[in-house]
């Protein structure tokens, strides 16, 4: 009888702990979390004589941070910071390109490394069995941090030529996204998503390349994780 009541009365402090908790949790006003991207960026350019071969793997790995605007946790301001890896492999015709290599047609594999911070706004909605939905929609900007290119030119090759100063030193886009989120624990929340990233800012110098207009498109996987 005594064993009875003792594991009742355990199972009841228990109970209200984990209300208390998901209490605390539902009145919080942030919470952050880890993420890696994978997808596929590719670099368009915008003028005759310069065209994209084909892209390259998209890689980004970051924080993520919500600023929620109501208690349900329904409305949220997205933010973070995120390291970036993107790229294309772009065919310039002679007279186009880097100092160096414009006699003749060159074959640039560019690969450029960003830090960047997203800003959106995310809605979400509750599903049946857990599940969070999510839609967000909002803006990037960013930095180049590293920028090499392996060129082919007049049958030569060139290892990691370093392009940084001839590369923007801002960038900014539109970003949107949708996915799940799901509770793996009480303090632990999973995330599944997709993005579309348009960055609307010419990646590379127009007076260092020639190459008018050369913007970036990525297609992303999100992979995540809330505490």
């Amino acid at each position: 009888m005594m064993a009875a009541i003792l594991l009742a009365s355990a199972a009841s402090l228990s109970a209200q702990s984990f209300s208390d908790r998901m209490s605390e949790k539902s009145g919080r006003k942030m919470r952050f979390g880890f993420k890696i991207d994978p997808g596929a960026s590719f670099l368009n350019p915008q003028e005759n004589g310069v065209t994209r071969n084909s892209g390259r793997f998209y890689f980004s790995y970051g924080v993520l941070a919500d600023w929620f605007i109501d208690r349900e946790e329904r409305y949220a301001v997205a933010s973070g910071v995120q390291i970036t890896h993107l790229g294309s492999v772009m065919q310039y015709e002679a007279g186009k390109g880097l100092n160096g290599f414009t006699t003749t047609s060159a074959e640039y594999d560019l690969r450029l490394q960003y830090i960047e911070v997203p800003v959106m706004l995310k809605l979400r909605t509750t599903a049946e069995k857990g599940f969070d939905f999510y839609g967000q929609f909002g803006g990037i900007v960013g930095m180049p941090i590293r920028a090499r290119a392996n060129v082919i030119s007049n049958m030569q090759q060139f290892e990691k030529q370093g392009v940084l100063r001839q590369i923007q030193p801002l960038t900014a886009g539109m970003l949107l996204g949708a996915g799940i989120e799901y509770p793996l624990s009480e303090t632990l929340t999973g995330v599944v998503g997709i993005n579309y990233q348009n960055n609307f800012v010419d990646i590379t110098r127009n007076g260092k390349w020639n190459d008018g207009r050369v913007t970036a498109n990525s297609f992303i996987l999100r992979l995540g994780i809330y505490f």
